[in-house]
């Protein structure tokens, strides 16, 4: 699969590499992927980024995926719904953090060492992959950009697409910005222009 990826897109997944080892991550995540996509500079997508205002709030979506991985990794759905039923994510990571020290529970830290330089991909970062190529299927490309990367983090449901929708950026206002207000629901290719 990674042979239909463009320039862009390749570069997104090896600066999305490059993301997990500064954060110091076992792996690479969803959350990396979005944060190489933030570094892409030129093209649609570094357009559609900044039109929708992420790289102004940039400093809030990395203090959002803190407070996701401070909560080991729950959705704000599940967190709800957690509630929903009387248990308080907040009151439980606060308790942990009080025994065993602040990020207790953090999720995508480890200690273990990486002797071979290699960092595997998480599940979840593998299907926004996978999910690329169905967008870009679905749109009738055979090659998968970095815009496609975008839109399957909007469209799998995780902590990646509840951070972006809490900043404005659902898959249906990237689908807009990436190819505008007339943006034929991801059927067909949009009007050049």
């Amino acid at each position: 699969m990674f042979e239909r990826f463009t320039r862009g897109a390749r570069a997104t997944v090896k600066g999305a590499v490059a993301q997990a080892e500064r954060a110091g991550a076992d792996s690479v995540t969803e959350e990396h992927l979005l944060l190489a996509l933030l570094e892409q500079e030129g093209g649609r997508t570094s357009f559609a980024v900044t039109s929708l205002g992420l790289h102004d709030r940039r400093a809030s979506l990395d203090a959002a995926f803190a407070e996701a991985r401070r909560r080991g990794g729950l959705t704000r759905a599940d967190t709800d719904a957690l509630a929903d039923i009387g248990i308080d994510i907040g009151a439980i990571v606060s308790r942990v953090e009080g025994a065993h020290g602040e990020g207790a529970l953090a999720v995508g830290r480890g200690g273990r060492r990486w002797w071979s330089g290699h960092r595997p991909f998480t599940p979840g970062a593998k299907t926004v992959l996978e999910n690329s190529l169905r967008v870009a299927l679905g749109r009738g490309d055979r090659f998968i950009g970095e815009e496609y990367l975008l839109l399957a983090l909007t469209a799998k449901p995780g902590v990646v697409a509840d951070v972006l929708a809490e900043h404005g950026a659902t898959h249906a206002t990237v689908r807009r910005a990436l190819y505008g207000p007339d943006a034929d629901g991801g059927q067909g290719h949009a009007k050049a222009g």
